[in-house]
């Protein structure tokens, strides 16, 4: 895509920067595949804000999150799950239940201008991206949304939206 950059991470600090860059350029979706909801990227005032701004900009507007593990998350307070819970019509979490999908090494990070931000090992912060490419951005959407109905709210974050 037109002045579309190729972002690569070695680090936290380039992973939050690109993480918020991409969570701005977000018009009324994100998709945010995670092993236990990285409290590092995502439990972060920039990065809520423009997460509540895309759950709020109006019609169609959706947050999907996949948390393979999120007792961490619940146990420390992460204040996504709080603002989920303030906003469930609009963020909704589940986490994958089959095996081959919690198998899965993989995190990442999408919005719907067709950026992406992939981290092929889920537990570092190493990986790359895109600030538009929605060919690449689609097959990551593609593979999340397989996993998205084959998994469940998981109990843990149910007693949250209680």
């Amino acid at each position: 895509a037109e002045g579309a950059r190729h972002v690569e991470v070695a680090n936290h600090e380039e992973a939050r920067r690109f993480v918020d860059e991409l969570a701005a350029a977000a018009r009324h979706k994100l998709w945010i595949y995670t092993r236990d909801l990285d409290r590092l990227l995502y439990d972060r005032e920039v990065f809520l804000d423009a997460v509540r701004r895309v759950a709020l900009s109006g019609r169609g507007a959706e947050v999907r999150i996949l948390i393979h593990d999120p007792k961490d998350a619940v146990r420390d307070g992460h204040r996504l799950l709080h603002l989920a819970a303030r906003l469930p019509t609009y963020i909704h979490l589940r986490s994958p239940v089959a095996e081959e999908d919690r198998q899965y090494p993989s995190a990442f990070l999408l919005n719907d201008s067709g950026g992406f931000f992939l981290r092929p090992i889920g537990s570092r912060w190493e990986g790359d991206g895109r600030t538009a490419s929605p060919g690449q951005q689609a097959g990551l959407l593609n593979y999340f949304n397989q996993v998205w109905e084959r998994s469940e709210p998981d109990p843990e974050l149910r007693q949250l939206s209680v």
